[in-house]
């Protein structure tokens, strides 16, 4: 089944261009079908490329998926168009009295600042709160989990000696996770962040149950048992070039960084990076549409809450 987004969303012709089936909305409209309600609260700078990145993974599904995407009102975006946000983004006033079968919250390059002092908290906080009662299951990656962890459990962040950066090995711990069904004994995925949360800060909270983690990149998959609330430090939506553009970008700018672990062959940046994590990003998603998602959500949208 297709994923329906708005008319002339960018990200329509790269889905097309890789065999993805997309629905226009006009076309979507004349269709007897519910699609799952979908709400992507994009914090990212980049705004046309990750909501690229989201799409292609929800739209691997057999599941009808109808994308709607909303930005923050208290902060400008200073790196897409005022026309883009305005065409295709929505307020938290324009959507705060619909319901949504399923929200993913992004990262956003704010993780060394306090959780306070990040301009936009207190809206995130008003629709973190809102998602409660108006979403079914909430999806947190990178820096949004960390700021839902703190938001809903008073789970904390800490600083890194060095920026974790790369695409590190993974293991789930949770016993026979319907999240993970079908992944391998280990799993990669890529990580991007100066910041952490302490394994025994999750332990101590009761409503909270570890996923899957590794050694060098720490917890990775957080949640709570009926799949309300989801917790992912890592960015498995990640596209091939991401980590290459951000080493690039933080290179140009006198930023000391390294090369990303795992990701150059040979650790060589002259060398086209190898995707390893991609099987298990498609697999994340669409056991979290079908299991967390469609299986458990009540067709009438009215009922959530």
């Amino acid at each position: 089944m297709p994923i329906r987004i708005p008319n002339d969303l960018p990200a329509g012709k790269t889905l097309v261009d890789e065999n993805i089936f997309v629905i226009p909305q006009t076309r979507a409209i004349t269709q007897d079908i519910r699609p799952l309600r979908i709400l992507l609260l994009n914090l990212m700078p980049t705004k046309i490329r990750t909501e690229t990145q989201f799409a292609r993974l929800l739209s691997n599904t057999p599941l009808q998926v109808e994308l709607e995407l909303m930005h923050t009102k208290s902060h400008k975006s200073r790196n897409t168009s005022e026309e883009h946000i305005l065409a295709f983004y929505k307020s938290f006033d324009e959507i705060k009295d619909q319901k949504f079968d399923g929200m993913v919250i992004t990262g956003a390059p704010v993780e060394q600042m306090e959780f306070e002092d990040v301009g936009y908290w207190d809206e995130l906080c008003s629709i973190m709160e809102w998602s409660k009662t108006h979403v079914h299951s909430t999806f947190h990656i990178c820096w949004g989990a960390q700021a839902g962890l703190y938001y809903h459990y008073g789970v904390k962040k800490y600083p890194l000696e060095k920026k974790l950066f790369g695409v590190f090995p993974h293991t789930i711990e949770y016993k026979n996770p319907i999240l993970c069904r079908g992944f391998d004994d280990t799993f990669m995925v890529p990580h991007s962040r100066y910041t952490t949360i302490r394994r025994e800060d999750i332990e101590e909270c009761p409503d909270l149950r570890i996923l899957a983690s590794s050694e060098e990149a720490g917890i990775f998959g957080v949640f709570i048992e009926n799949g309300r609330q989801i917790f992912i430090t890592g960015h498995p939506e990640y596209d091939k070039y991401t980590l290459k553009d951000e080493y690039v970008r933080d290179k140009a700018a006198g930023i000391e960084t390294a090369v990303p672990v795992n990701y150059f062959p040979g650790d060589d940046d002259e060398q086209e990076p190898l995707v390893t994590w991609r099987a298990h990003a498609n697999l994340l998603y669409s056991n979290w549409l079908n299991y967390f998602v469609y299986q458990t959500t009540p067709y009438d949208l009215g009922e959530i809450g």
